[in-house]
């Protein structure tokens, strides 16, 4: 047997292993399930769920508690998104061990990488083995990543494996756990899925339940999460760690605020002092820090047109110490409503992400080009293996997206992407990941989700179209994708 096909055998072997075991999962709301997320949204706005929908992994102790209590007199399209949310939230906290196989392919993997995006490479496939005791958790995901089928680039894939344990309502964990931090459908600016999960540590809040302290109180429910990470794998400068500090909370009814910040710092030919370092706060053009830091803020309101659920939220990163003049900033709009369409409600969502930071907060035509997620201390930027740890079309570029989404009687997902891109500019001589020289591209994705085995979630089946009229550099033309992924959870 080849040594390239050595690995693969083993880790299908395992997978076969695997699969005679019971299914469960562990204590979050994982990132990528945008009909998790379309119901969550949806049972927060109703007030059976609190406002806390922007900050992922999301607690299922908090979810699973509000919703036992808080669905008398709500109409049956809220009870039916809360009968979803609870038979997942049963599944996924049941104690035992679980396992589960996870196959994807395509020919080409999308371009735009949203909070639901499936691969990263065009194959992927891992065997998963879940624990879930008492205050104990854990996960081991085992398999590999190929970026090109033709080509010897598999690498192991340890992603979403992880150990973790809850101390009251304090979580502590390790290991390589994906984050989604706004709230963007398509985007989030500074911490998102779109790069592979680093090796990390961090402590979050178990549950998102408000403060009982007479000072902390009029915060409402609220989340807190520190993580701390090694950007390991091949880079310009080695030894390079990553932290990154997220506070959301829900002071009103419908109201959600984030505050975020994230930093690189140590690496090759920079000094090495994380205390110090990370409460040097100030950067602009007098004192320029030791670090590479990033500060976000988000708001995101939920209320009601008449009948209609709808969202508005924002989200500004800035990439200077100031928040206001001379911030540096990257702008993320959106605005989203739930139109009634039988039993449940179809869900349109209008999106606009800009990395073309303006000098000052709201100083739109007056930009910085190739500040965002580049830095001239730090060669890599805000990346991990070739990705941006944010925006999925990383630096100097807009996306202007419209999705629809729809959860069928059957249990069914639909959705329909419409995306118009810029990827990068002429005039970004920092660089961009995605593209070696700045492209237009309009992309239109099909998308549905079917589970196949009716008594309960044990088998699902993703399946993606694509279709785009041009390609990042070196490709060009029109170019069309189709992806499938498949979900074993016995």
């Amino acid at each position: 047997m080849s040594s390239l096909l050595r690995p693969r055998f083993a880790a299908a072997l395992m997978a076969v292993q695997l699969l005679s075991m019971p299914a469960q999962a562990g204590p979050w709301a994982e990132v990528g399930d945008n009909q998790l997320r379309t119901d969550i949204e949806l049972l927060a706005e109703a007030g059976a769920l609190d406002g806390i929908t922007t900050h992922w992994p999301l607690p299922w102790r908090s979810i699973g508690a509000r919703l036992r209590d808080g669905l008398d007199g709500q109409p049956e399209t809220v009870r039916a998104a809360a009968e979803r949310v609870l038979r997942r939230a049963r599944a996924e906290t049941e104690p035992g061990f679980s396992a589960s196989l996870y196959l994807d392919a395509t020919n080409a993997p999308s371009v735009v990488y949203g909070f639901d995006g499936m691969g990263r490479g065009q194959g992927t496939a891992q065997a998963v083995l879940d624990f879930n005791q008492g205050i104990f958790s854990g996960r081991l995901a085992l398999g590999g990543i190929t970026q090109n089928w033709r080509g010897n680039t598999t690498r192991l894939n340890l992603d979403e494996s992880y150990l973790s344990a809850r101390l009251g309502d304090v979580r502590l964990y390790g290991g390589w756990l994906s984050h989604w931090w706004g709230p963007g459908q398509v985007t989030a600016l500074s911490l998102s899925n779109n790069a592979r999960p680093m090796p990390q540590i961090g402590i979050s809040r178990a549950v998102t339940d408000a403060s009982s302290l007479p000072v902390l109180r009029w915060l409402g429910p609220w989340q807190a999460e520190f993580l701390l990470g090694v950007l390991d794998g091949p880079r310009l400068q080695r030894d390079t760690y990553y932290n990154a500090l997220r506070v959301t909370f829900n002071p009103l009814p419908g109201l959600e605020i984030g505050l975020s910040r994230t930093q690189m710092f140590c690496g090759q030919g920079v000094s090495c002092a994380p205390l110090r370092d990370y409460f040097a706060f100030r950067n602009d053009n007098s004192i320029v820090n030791r670090t590479n830091d990033q500060g976000a803020f988000d708001i995101k309101y939920s209320g009601r047109m008449g009948e209609l659920p709808f969202q508005i939220y924002m989200q500004a990163m800035n990439e200077d110490s100031s928040p206001i003049t001379y911030s540096v900033t990257s702008h993320l709009f959106g605005a989203g409503i739930f139109l009634p369409v039988g039993d449940n409600p179809l869900k349109l969502t209008l999106e606009y992400a800009d990395s073309v930071p303006t000098v000052d907060i709201f100083s739109f035509g007056t930009v910085l080009h190739g500040a965002a997620y580049n830095n001239s201390r730090y060669p890599d930027g805000m990346r991990y293996r070739g990705r941006s740890l944010g925006f999925s079309l990383d630096s100097d570029s807009t996306l202007l997206s419209l999705m629809g989404s729809w959860t069928d009687p059957g249990g069914r997902f639909w959705q329909l992407s419409l995306h118009k891109a810029a990827i990068s500019n002429p005039l970004n001589v920092s660089g961009n990941a995605v593209t070696a020289a700045p492209v237009h591209v309009t992309l239109g994705e099909a998308r549905v989700s079917l589970p196949l085995v009716s008594t309960g979630r044990s088998v699902r089946l993703d399946l993606a179209g694509r279709l785009q009229d041009d390609q990042p550099r070196p490709h060009r033309g029109l170019a069309a994708g189709i992806e499938a992924a498949l979900r074993f959870d016995l």
